[in-house]
Formats: C-alpha cells, structure tokens, sequence
C-alpha cells in the first residue's frame, strides 16, 4: 500500500500470471525509490522526497485490493480528504470533494479540480464537469492526487487527479473478473497484455449492469481501454483509445417526508443520462541524451451527452384567460414553437411541470510538448522542466421543453406541448448554441539541491483561455470572452533527518469561467442550469492562493519486513472571484452563475499506514474549514424558511460553504489468515454539513454518519481468486446530499402527500453485498 506518501514510477504494476504476495497486496520494499509527477507529461516524475506539497495514491495492486470498480469509491475510501456528495442519487455520477473543491458529473457545479489521464485533461469543455464513469478503473496503474501545483493548468484549483494508465510492458497473461450481488448488480472486466522485445499491448474492458436500490436509479456501463506501445533505446511511443458508453437513471434528491417513510423514493421523475465518448491519444519521448529528454502528446475526444430531466415549471393559465397559458406573473404570455401562446389544455386542478431535455456534442484535440533536464547546475544536482499545451473544442449544445403535468407519483407526464421563445426572462424556450473554447499554457518548473537534504523547487504557468459563444436562434447568448493569468509556486523540502522530511510551498492556481456558466449568468434571465442558456454577460476568472507545510516520513519495523510510513500536512486556500451557482428568486429550479467575493479552504490532513507481517492498516482524519471571506447578499433556495421578504439570504464572512463536511476520518486493515486468505474491513466517517445553497447557515445541518465494510479473499490457487464484500454492515440510515424545493404547490394539496417540510435529502446506499470470482492465466 502506498497511501498517502507515494507511488511507484511505473503503470501497469499487477501481472496476470502467479501473483507475488508482496506485490498482489501493493506492498513496497523498506527505502524503496518512490516518484511523484512533476508535470501531465512527467513519467516517471520527481522524487517525493523533493515535492514541497503532499502526496497521496494508489497503485493498480491498491485499487484490486479494493474491489471496485467505481474511481469515485477507491478516492472516497483511501484518499485522505475526500469526501462524497451525490446530487444524482447514483453511485457511478458523484461528486467528488477534496479540500472543499468539487469535480463532478453535475453540469452547473463550479468545479475546482483537474483530472488527467495519460497527460490528457479529462474535465469536459463545456462546464469543465468530470464524467468518472468514463474512467475504466480496471485499466489503471497508478493514481495520484497531487496540490500545490499550477502546472496542471486550469481548474486545479484545490489540486489535480492524474491518471497512468497500464500497458503491456506491465501487464502480462490475461485476467477476468465476474461479481454480482445486492440490487441486480452484475459486473464483469477482462484484461489482456504482453509484449515481445520493444513491442506491447494491452487491453482492457468492462462492464456493468445495477437496477438501483432507489426508483429510476438504474446503472448500466460498458468501457474500454487499450494501448499499442513500442519502446526502444531512445525512443517510446504509445497509442492508445478510451470509449464508454453509459446509461443512467438519476434518483436525485426528494422531499425529507419520503425518504423517511421510503428512502427509495423518488421526486419529479423522468431523470436519465445518456453519455457516450471516445478518445484517441499518442504519448511519445525521446531521450536525446542520459539526462536530456522530449516528451509530446497528441489527442483527439468525442463526447455525445443526453439527458432528460422533469422539473417543476413557471408555466400556468393566465389569469385574464384561463384558457391560456401564462408564466409566473399570469400576464406574460407562453408561447409555443410558432411563436403564437400556448392553449391551456389543463384542468384547473392539475399541477403543470415540464420535461427538460439537453444535448451536447463536443469534439476536442489537442496537445503538450516539454522539454526534462537533469543535467546539474554550478555543480548541484538539478532537475529542470519547460512545456507548452494547446487544447480546443467546439460544443454543439440544444435544449427543449415540454409542458405536462405532476401525477401523484410525482412522475412528469409530457403533454406533446413544448415551449418557444417568450418575452420572459425564466421561460424555457428552445436553445441551439455553438461554443468554441481555446485554451494555451506555457510553464517552467525547476528544482535545484543547494546543500544537502535540501531541495528547492520554482517556476509556474502561463494560462490563456478564449471562449466564444454563438446563439444559433439570434437570441442574447453570442459573446466572446478571453482570460489569462501567470501562476507561480515555490517550495522546498528539507530532510530532517532518516526518514523525516519537512515541506512547505506556496503557489497559485486559476480557472477561467466555462461556456455553460457565462451562458447562464444574468441574474435577471435566469436558467435551468443543466438545460437552459439565456445570456451571456463578463464573469471574472476564479483565482486561488495556497499555501501548504508538513511533515512525513517512514520508518521500518524490526523482524516484520514491514514499514510505518505517516505524513501531516497544514494548507490554506485563498481564493478571489468564486463562481457560484446561485437560486434565482424568480423561478425555484432556475439559477445563475455569479462571482460571490472571496472565500478560503484551510485544514489538515493525517494519514498513517502500517505494514507488519500479516497486517495492513490505514488510517486518515481531514479537517476542512471552507467559509466566505466577503459579505453578500444572495437569493434563498425554493422553500428556505429563513429567506427575507425579497426571498434573500444575508451571508456574512465566516458562514460556511454548504455541502462540505469539516470532518472526514477513515480507516482499514487488512489481516493474512492463512496465506491464501485475507479478511479486511473499513470504516468512514463523514461530518455534518450545512444543507446545499444554505450559504447563510441559518437551518439545521445534515447529519454526519458512520459506515462500516468488510471485505474478504480467498486464493484457491495461483489462478483462482474468490472474493466478497459487504457495504454499510450495520444497515445505517444517511443522507450524502440535501437541499430545498419550493413546496407551495404541493402543501394543501390532497393528491400529494404531506410535503410541508422544505428539506430534500439523497440517501445513502442501504446494506449491499456482493461476491466474485477472479481468474489469472
């Protein structure tokens, strides 16, 4: 296990053939040589003993160990501070937390982290969201969660995800995989490698199909990856392809009276994703000489995204003329494709809602060169980076809405009615966008070892980023909008003495406001933010100042052929401009993106493992302090019983962002019974959290809640594996989400049930368990 200090320099650790005990359980060698990547292109990387930041990842032999195939549940359950939210109320589309910053599915979530894969930037480019059920889990080599860096380019603003894949120098022989349990879940993967002489190749593919344990929250994943790789003397070169193509069902959160009475209930329904994606990239270095080498990349992404949502609507009879339909004043008229109002086909007791359906097709390509020295400086051990990256893409976004009607089973039934443009500012007319976005950077990064023990690290990056948004209709969303910042990071590591390392550093990251948030940013032409673009005015880049210092170090332990490696870290995060996804309070389920001021993430984070003969233990705790640094006035959600008489919230500097726990502990061990049979299990514990959108911290917070796994091995042979694990062992009742709906329609209303509590929860996964059987040749 190599947790929270660092990871091997090479993908592609775990080999098919009989496995060695060490190795198949991701154990390192006491003062074994760890690397950390410096850069998206850096393989293998620095020496952790020189990154003045922390270090936390995985290997392929840690993520098999885990048992999932879910990236979102190996970063939840052994990446220190992270923690999970689920807006969609399925398991494969979360959102991921780390240090109070976000990367998620979710369009219209400000995010904050970036995610590589193979040096490629995987956030999409229309809302920079993260789709991880793209991500074959199966086909990883190597993890790492990396901060205080800003030669990660844009959004790594609280730190950066990278990505190694595996490759047939690794891998070798040919793998299957077959589990099923609880809720109909079945998956399978297979992997096949090798190589003769400098050629390789790999492949890698799985699948997955789960009902849900919630209504309408049904999962079904189909993945691949694959890589054609030469290596020579001088040369190495690798081709390699992802494509996914998933199916989903997003539960999402419903009113807190149904969950108590049934947690799998469901609010507002249809709500489905459909997402489909490919991507090719060529990844080459050349080593010009021992210590000189040219790495480049070379990609092209195709993403095709649909997703159906029924929604509360604005629409209703006018009040002149019942027989027409209106929006939310009664006056102001709602008209259809043909530009003429809407008839009112409804009865007058009927709650009208509407089904909101989006589609984005994204094309994008790109690539990095850099140039690695390791030749010395004045006489000193040196080790200098310079590159350069170029990414673009166009998005084809369009977006329609039907009116229909809210049955008692809270299911949207579509009226074959679908609304044109309106002279109303929240109307839900019809969108066909063009976006383009161009993004460059340029960096330098440099550490020099002046004195023994000694390592310093500087340089920084140079981001441009150019947006342009074309309203195919002629409406108000064609725009054009251009950012561009240096960030800088200095840092330095000091060896205090065998196995005790001290780090500190400071650095800035910055992201540039994306097509789906400048398209949805006036406050007065609010939107469904997942669906509905309206207008197009200026956003400021989010800028974010970090500074980080701690400890870590290693020591054996006699007898055992075991270490106890630890690390301690303090960090805080400053940042200027924040992007907010914000209530509009003319319309609850609409919304704009605004920049609120300041706000600043600060904490700790402690990780511990342990390694002595037959046992494995880890242990985390993170502390998360992420409050607002500036005074502000924002809309209340739908039903905040604590929203003044213009329906407003007054947040005030040191009020806490909503949904981010402070508190998040976890902890695992491992035990050899026999050699062949391993018994684990885990727990994690995640704090309260203020409900979503409450920014004022006015209303009660959600709960914290304690979970508990187990998990077991056993190796029939060297080819045959058998396995089981058991999620939420004690069956706890939880909530990873909540927030607020507007209720009014529904209170009195004696088709509907009580909903007079404003409150929505998304419940957390009930007991599950699930066995498989693994076979290696």
């Amino acid at each position: 296990m190599r947790l929270g200090l660092a990871v091997v320099a090479s993908a592609g650790v775990a080999r098919a053939g009989p496995p060695d005990p060490a190795a198949a359980r991701g154990a390192p060698m006491v003062g074994e040589v760890v690397v950390v990547a410096r850069t998206p292109l850096s393989v293998p990387g620095a020496d952790s003993a020189d990154v003045p930041a922390s270090v936390a990842g995985l290997t392929a032999a840690d993520i098999a160990r885990l048992g999932s195939r879910n990236l979102a549940e190996v970063l939840l359950q052994r990446i220190p501070s992270v923690s999970i939210n689920s807006q969609t109320g399925n398991d494969f589309e979360p959102d991921v937390q780390f240090r109070g910053f976000v990367a998620t599915p979710v369009s219209g979530v400000p995010e904050g982290l970036a995610v590589y894969q193979n040096g490629v930037r995987i956030n999409e480019a229309f809302g920079d969201n993260v789709r991880w059920d793209f991500i074959p889990t199966v086909a990883i080599g190597q993890l790492q969660v990396i901060t205080d860096n800003p030669v990660f380019g844009l959004n790594a603003l609280g730190g950066a995800i990278e990505l190694r894949m595996q490759d047939g120098f690794g891998f070798h022989g040919l793998q299957t995989d077959l589990s099923g349990g609880s809720f109909g879940r079945v998956e399978g993967s297979a992997q096949l490698g090798g190589g003769s002489g400098g050629a390789a190749a790999y492949l890698a593919v799985e699948a997955a199909h789960d009902d849900g344990w919630r209504a309408s929250s049904h999962s079904t994943i189909r993945r691949l990856y694959a890589d054609v790789a030469h290596k020579g003397d001088r040369v190495e070169l690798h081709l390699n392809v992802t494509a996914a193509d998933n199916d989903f069902g997003a539960a999402a959160a419903a009113p807190i009276q149904l969950v108590r009475h049934d947690p799998g209930a469901v609010f507002t329904t249809p709500q489905s994703d459909r997402n489909a994606m490919a991507m090719a990239s060529l990844q080459g270095r050349y080593r010009l000489s021992d210590r000189l080498s040219l790495d480049g990349q070379l990609y092209v992404r195709r993403l095709v995204q649909h997703h159906v949502d029924g929604n509360a609507t604005d629409a209703r009879a006018c009040d002149a003329e019942a027989a027409l339909l209106c929006f939310g004043d009664g006056s102001t008229p709602a008209n259809g494709l043909d530009g003429r109002q809407l008839a009112n086909p409804f009865g007058a007791g009927e709650i009208l809602g509407e089904i909101d359906t989006n589609s984005a097709r994204t094309t994008g390509y790109g690539g990095a060169v850099q140039l690695t020295s390791t030749a010395g400086l004045a006489g000193l051990a040196n080790s200098f980076t310079a590159g350069a990256s170029l990414d673009q893409a166009r998005t084809d976004f369009r977006a329609d809405a039907e009116l229909g009607t809210i049955a008692p089973n809270f299911v949207v039934d579509g009226g074959g009615i679908f609304l044109g443009a309106s002279g109303d500012p929240i109307s839900d007319g019809p969108v066909r966008l063009a976006a383009r976005d161009t993004y460059v950077g340029a960096y330098v990064l440099d550490t020099l070892k002046p004195a023994s023990g000694l390592a310093v690290t500087a340089g920084g990056r140079f981001n441009w980023a150019d947006v342009d948004l074309e309203d195919r209709l002629g409406g108000g969303l064609s725009g054009h909008h251009r950012y561009q910042r240096f960030n800088p990071v200095l840092g330095a590591t000091y060896a205090l003495g065998p196995g005790l390392l001290a780090y500190a550093g400071y650095s800035e990251a910055n992201r540039a406001p994306t097509p789906l948030e400048l398209g949805c940013a006036n406050p007065m032409q609010p939107c469904i933010i997942d669906s509905f673009l309206v207008s197009d005015p200026e956003l400021k880049q989010v800028v974010a100042h970090t500074f980080e210092a701690g400890l870590r170090g290693s020591l054996p332990i006699a007898g055992r052929a075991g270490a106890l490696r630890w690390q301690l870290g303090l960090y805080r995060t400053l940042s200027d401009h924040d992007i907010l996804d914000i209530p509009s309070p003319l319309n609850n389920g609409f919304g704009y993106f605004a920049n609120v001021g300041g706000a600043r993430r600060q904490g700790l984070d402690a990780s511990l493992e342990v390694e002595a003969g037959r046992w494995r233990v880890y242990a985390s705790y993170s502390y998360v302090d992420a409050t607002y640094r500036s005074a502000i006035v924002l809309a209340a959600p739908g039903g905040d019983p604590f929203a003044d008489a213009g329906g407003d919230i007054a947040v005030v500097p040191g009020d806490h962002i909503s949904s981010v726990p402070r508190q998040r502990a976890k902890l695992g061990l491992d035990y050899d019974v026999t050699p062949g049979w391993t018994l684990g299990g885990d727990l994690l514990y995640i704090g309260a959290e203020y409900y979503g959108w409450d920014e004022s911290n006015q209303n009660p917070q959600l709960p914290g809640y304690v979970t508990v796994g187990l998990h077991t091995t056993y190796r029939v042979s060297s080819r045959l594996e058998i396995y089981g694990k058991i999620e939420n062992l004690l069956d706890r009742r939880y909530a990873t989400f909540g927030t607020f709906f507007d209720n009014a329609s529904y209170v009195g209303n004696p088709a509907f049930p009580d909903l007079s509590d404003p409150r929505t929860l998304t419940p957390g996964k009930p007991f599950a368990a699930y066995v498989g059987v693994k076979l290696s040749y």
